[in-house]
């Protein structure tokens, strides 16, 4: 059997298509062992976790709004949030096939507050991915679910705002991070991670510019979950992106603004949730996804009724859409 040998990037020879008996190797020992894992795959979350983050979403709303009036946020706001809301954000993170809450998380009203609920669920998938100790996670799912609340400072008029932001607007946005900062400030961790969720790899990011390694930790994964869910939303200004869209812009990232080793990790991790499942391409055609690539995570094999398509020949064909999601 001939072994399909990955470099980073790229493939050690030139690439050749798989042949039968190898694809029929390949997807044989995919299903050794795996029919009980494969139940669990495909079982959709049940509807009370469906209740529990609609209903922590709402609660936030509430505690936003309350901040927004008082302008300050109390300490036991803050343990209220980390009894309650943490606990659900973690239990649906744990969902195997995490790709079925992507419609809950995808915030199409009242964006500010479900983009809190949505960024702490994903970042806290990413976290235990990465390794993060129990004590670790939970600190970066309040993290998560505080990032923006910074925009309690920022008029409501401007973060609804329909068409583009004048260059005065988009400066009073960004100082939602500073806000959050002031906010949380007594809690070292909560407002690190409110300051720096938009700071970026190679220095390009705000409001300090920070570079890499000075970057604090539970940041940078905010970051990737906060820019993953912003693009995955319909948003007053701008439609959802296609989720090979979204995947493929950050891929695009991986050297540049993200931390490269989470980011890869996190790609991968979630097209891995995809194996199995049915998408269409760009010209149409529908096929069930049978393997990833782990270097190029887009470039799936896939079976389709007139044969197997393997997408690192395909230059042309990208996923368009997962089915009847």
């Amino acid at each position: 059997m001939r072994e399909m040998k990955y470099s980073k990037g790229k493939l050690n020879n030139e690439i050749s298509p798989l042949t039968i008996p190898e694809i029929d190797f390949i997807m044989e020992e995919m299903n050794k062992g795996k029919e009980s894992e494969s139940v669990k795959r495909h079982v959709q979350p049940s509807v009370s976790i469906h209740e529990k983050i609609n209903g922590a979403s709402e609660q936030i709303k509430n505690l936003f709004e309350d901040i927004r009036k008082e302008e300050n946020i109390q300490l036991e706001t803050v343990e209220g949030i980390k009894a309650e809301i943490v606990p659900i954000i973690e239990e649906a993170a744990k969902n195997p096939d995490i790709y079925y809450l992507f419609k809950e998380m995808q915030a199409k009203n009242e964006y500010t507050y479900k983009h809190n609920i949505g960024v702490g669920i994903i970042a806290t998938y990413l976290g235990t991915k990465l390794g993060l100790s129990k004590e670790s996670l939970s600190d970066l799912t309040l993290a998560a679910i505080l990032h923006d609340v910074g925009k309690t400072g920022i008029p409501e008029r401007l973060l609804e705002k329909p068409g583009k932001l004048t260059e005065t607007e988009y400066e009073e946005i960004k100082r939602h991070t500073i806000y959050g900062y002031e906010l949380l400030k007594c809690i070292p961790g909560l407002a690190l991670t409110a300051l720096q969720h938009h700071e970026r790899e190679d220095g390009q990011g705000y409001p300090h510019k920070l570079k890499g390694s000075n970057i604090y930790y539970l940041s940078k994964i905010v970051a990737i979950a906060d820019v993953f869910h912003a693009m995955s939303s319909d948003r007053v200004y701008h439609q959802a992106m296609p989720f090979y869209k979204v995947i493929e812009q950050m891929n695009r990232d991986v050297f540049g603004k993200f931390n490269p080793k989470m980011l890869l990790v996190f790609i991968n991790q979630l097209m891995g949730t995809l194996v199995g499942k049915e998408v269409m391409l760009t010209n149409q055609q529908i096929g069930t996804i049978i393997m990833i690539n782990p270097y190029e995570p887009l470039k799936v094999l896939m079976k389709t009724k007139s044969g197997i398509i393997d997408l690192r020949l395909e230059k042309e064909l990208q996923i368009e859409r997962i089915i009847g999601k």
